[in-house]
């Protein structure tokens, strides 16, 4: 699937559309800070399971839970570097606007 403006070159963008790429960039970050946060809650429930609890299905359960936490923080840290990429592929800048 390809994305809706890779057939359009980064000098063909005007203002109004490097911005709108800016407001992507920072929602691409708060959606890896949602899947971060997640992680976390994940992590501390599991936590809890398997230090407070003493059933060996809950601790399982805890254990599965804190494994869960980290597939979502792999699931979305490839997804932002993917949207990362897609947007810097977007608005790259011709080499005389350089800096």
């Amino acid at each position: 699937m390809s994305a809706p403006y890779d057939d359009i070159s980064g000098e063909d963008l005007m203002l109004r559309d490097r911005l709108a790429a800016e407001r992507t960039v920072l929602a691409a970050e708060r959606t890896f800070l949602a899947y971060v946060r997640t992680a976390l809650a994940l992590v501390a429930a599991g936590g809890s399971f398997v230090y407070f609890l003493q059933s060996p299905w809950l601790t399982a359960l805890g254990w599965a839970l804190v494994a869960a936490a980290a597939a979502t923080l792999v699931v979305g840290s490839w997804r932002f570097s993917v949207a990362r990429s897609r947007i810097a592929r977007l608005t790259a800048l011709p080499p005389e606007e350089r800096p």
